[in-house]
């Protein structure tokens, strides 16, 4: 998820339960989808996600294949069905139903020859960039600029046809999938309002042009962001717990609804008093009394309440 500002763009991976697991801030004009990886890997919190949702520019062959090398699902947005592609696994494979889907018969097809002679090169890569020798966006950068006769950029491409063409499939086929798809972006979208919301002194403007202060700024903005969030959370769960014990039933499908990016009872400017400072909170406690397992099933939960799928 990102959102620009003059000089760059603040680049944050919005976890299910609505926080910012990891911000930094990138160059405009710079190729975005080799930073979905690049979070992910250096995340080291409790929250370890195995499926990154991202913008139509996760649509891209080398990131599909490093994503599933590394063990996570990519499902980025789809858009521009007439201009995507799906690859056959043999010029001789034709399907019944969905065969048009795969342009012209004996054309668009794996190569996985390839595949097979690259895989240890492949593994190898992708250990490195686990373990940290070369980061994920300095090799997807230089597979994207690399020949298109390069064996290693090659492989790479069709390991990226292939889970692509998989995940286009899953998509048109699994109605709950797209929910979730679309769910993930508009959840994205709403978090970029919110902390646009909070960032509002100066405007929202960075005005220092050193690299390490802008992402200072915006790595700020995504904590104080997070530490909203949890306190808005706070305040939801406290209302349910109160509705429960006056005897109200609470249905999970209305409460899945109920996002913690609530601004109308915030104060920005805030209330400066000091008798308060002496007061141990409530320890948190996470869980309500209501039966979330129906949503679980169906994949659709993804609430701030310490309930996520």
């Amino acid at each position: 998820m990102r959102y620009g500002k003059p000089g760059g763009i603040a680049y944050h991976h919005v976890s299910d339960t609505y926080i910012a697991l990891f911000t930094h801030f990138i160059p405009c004009g710079v190729w975005e989808a080799v930073y979905i990886i690049e979070g992910l890997l250096k995340n080291t919190s409790e929250v370890q996600p195995t499926t990154v949702h991202a913008d139509t520019q996760g649509q891209s062959f080398p990131v599909f294949a490093l994503a599933h090398l590394l063990g996570f699902d990519l499902m980025p947005r789809i858009r521009n069905w007439k201009e995507l592609t799906f690859y056959r696994p043999s010029k001789q494979t034709e399907y019944v139903h969905i065969d048009a889907l795969f342009g012209e018969p004996g054309k668009n097809t794996i190569d996985f020859d390839l595949i097979e002679s690259q895989f240890r090169h492949l593994m190898r890569v992708a250990v490195s960039v686990r373990e940290g020798t070369i980061s994920s966006s300095t090799l997807l950068k230089r597979l994207r600029s690399g020949s298109r006769k390069n064996a290693t950029y090659a492989a790479f491409r069709e390991v990226g046809r292939v889970i692509c063409t998989v995940q286009l499939l899953r998509y048109l086929s699994d109605a709950p999938l797209r929910r979730r798809v679309t769910a993930a972006a508009n959840k994205v979208e709403s978090f970029n309002r919110f902390s646009q919301w909070i960032g509002f002194g100066n405007r929202g403007v960075i005005a220092d042009n050193d690299p390490i202060e802008q992402e200072k700024a915006m790595k700020f903005n995504a904590l104080l962001t997070n530490a909203v969030i949890f306190h808005n959370a706070l305040d939801i769960a406290e209302i349910v717990r109160q509705l429960l014990e006056e005897g109200w039933e609470i249905d999970p499908e209305d409460l899945a609804h109920i996002s913690p990016y609530l601004t109308e009872h915030i104060n920005r400017f805030g209330e400066y008093s000091t008798h308060e400072l002496g007061i141990q909170p409530e320890a948190y406690g996470p869980r309500l009394d209501v039966d979330f397992t129906p949503l679980r099933e169906q994949g659709l939960i993804a609430t701030g309440l310490g309930q996520a799928s």
